[in-house]
């Protein structure tokens, strides 16, 4: 069975990712979860993960870290991470790698902070900007491929690597198109979503840095953890 090393359900975007693409496709693994700023449990980490950055997935004597590279293991492995068709396929695997390496405002600006609700003091035009590229984006594949998920009928790899956007979409109150919107609430639906952030409202433990951050970008409307 694999064993994936993730950080704080309520933060950590990229642990989201592979976590929820194993739970939708009922991939069996064992999860173990390491807190932020808790530097003796991230020293022990880092001696089997020289990165010392979550995700990192084990299976058996073999170490896969960062997102991307657990997803496209999987892959080999397991029916489903990607889509069947050809064309949806290259779109999907295109679209997790621009997420992969962009939208840099939108993660500075709109840091993932599941259990929470958040008015943003200033909406940037480079956020506003990487907004309406993910709008157009998410509405190029729910028509050609007919959704409801974003490369065809079925969860994919792309879908979870957009889900931490879904969330930050619902944390901070962010508008897109009606397409868009309805695809934000499809996923928020999904059980393994539900799973995540049922999960992360639970935690008790507070980053200190991700608070301070989030306190500097807007100002907190609800607070729905424990």
């Amino acid at each position: 069975m694999y064993t994936l090393h993730i950080g704080n359900k309520n933060y950590s975007s990229w642990s989201l990712r592979p976590w929820l693409l194993v739970k939708a496709l009922g991939i069996p693994f064992e999860e173990v979860l390491h807190r932020f700023g808790m530097e003796e449990d991230w020293a022990e980490y880092r001696k089997l993960n020289a990165s010392g950055l979550v995700p990192c997935l084990f299976d058996g004597d073999l170490v896969v870290w960062d997102s991307l590279a657990i997803i496209e293991y999987l892959a080999e492995k397991h029916e489903g991470v990607w889509p069947a068709d050809s064309q949806a396929r290259a779109w999907a695997r295109s679209a997790s790698a621009e997420m992969h390496s962009g939208f840099a405002e939108l993660r500075s600006k709109c840091t993932m902070t599941c259990g929470q609700r958040v008015e943003l003091h200033e909406v940037t035009p480079a956020l506003s900007r990487d907004i309406a590229r993910i709008d157009a984006l998410w509405q190029e594949g729910l028509s050609r491929f007919g959704g409801p998920f974003l490369a065809g009928p079925e969860f994919s790899a792309v879908d979870a690597f957009y889900a931490p956007v879904v969330f930050r979409f619902q944390t901070f109150g962010i508008s897109v198109s009606p397409q868009a919107t309805a695809y934000v609430e499809r996923m928020l639906a999904h059980p393994a979503m539900v799973a995540w952030y049922e999960d992360a409202l639970q935690e008790t433990f507070r980053d200190e840095p991700h608070e301070a951050e989030l306190n500097a970008l807007g100002r907190i409307t609800a607070d729905f953890r424990q």
